[in-house]
């Protein structure tokens, strides 16, 4: 055979292994392109999920997710952004305040404290995951709290800090209730000091006590420790 000749079969049989990949992978991406996509197109929320389902996660977007990036924490007296993701809604109920963090699976999943002080207590709470689409701030509220039920898919810290008792809750969704906290009671933290990780899935939200105005608006991405969510008033 000529050598023109090997170098059209070698072409032809590597675009029918393509192909036969492109279809033993249908409807998720091929391992042949994978390597070209960003990872939401890499990785679709439906694979993902089926992976945490069957408990079966692959090793390059188990390395993916749990990076673990270093953070340059802001100075002065501000708080940070508990988690990365996308700013919800700031909810005002009960003379709290609550600013929600939803984590998508591309998200660095590492919590982080808000603001400095002692761990006071740490509690499992919920049965589910939380939906924003209540109508009322107090129905909303009720959603984020989820109290009295009986899984842990929340992991609530409780931070003892200047402004009182402050609240980070790490909640998971009910079909992966996993979550890690890596700081426990009576322990200090500083502002940006990591909390723990949400292992598979999605909320995180800082309450407060006071009616707080949030700076981030609702749909803007934020970085864990490192995005300013509040800038403290000074002391009279």
């Amino acid at each position: 055979m000529r050598p023109l000749a090997w170098v059209q079969f070698a072409v032809l049989a590597f675009c029918i292994w393509a192909l036969g990949e492109l279809a033993a992978n249908f409807p998720f991406p091929s391992p042949l392109i994978k390597p070209f996509l960003p990872p939401q197109l890499r990785w679709p929320t439906d694979q993902v999920q089926l992976w945490i389902e069957r408990d079966d996660i692959p090793s390059d977007f188990r390395n993916f997710f749990s990076r673990d990036p270093e953070r340059k924490i802001p100075p002065g007296p501000n708080w940070v952004s508990p988690a990365d993701g996308k700013a919800g809604p700031t909810l005002h109920s009960g003379g709290k305040s609550y600013f929600v963090v939803n984590l998508t699976f591309w998200d660095v999943h590492v919590i982080r404290a808000p603001l400095a002080g002692v761990v006071t207590a740490i509690e499992n709470e919920g049965t589910r995951t939380i939906g924003m689409q209540k109508e009322t701030p107090e129905e909303q509220a009720e959603d984020v709290y989820e109290r009295g039920k009986d899984a842990p898919v929340q992991k609530v810290i409780t931070i003892y800090s200047d402004v009182g008792d402050a609240e980070v809750r790490m909640i998971t969704s009910y079909w992966a209730s996993r979550l890690r906290v890596w700081v426990r009671v009576g322990q200090k933290v500083s502002k940006g000091d990591r909390l723990g990780r949400i292992l598979a899935g999605s909320t995180a939200v800082f309450e407060i006590p006071g009616d707080i105005d949030f700076t981030p608006k609702p749909g803007v991405h934020v970085s864990g420790g490192s995005s300013i969510i509040y800038v403290e008033s000074p002391i009279q």
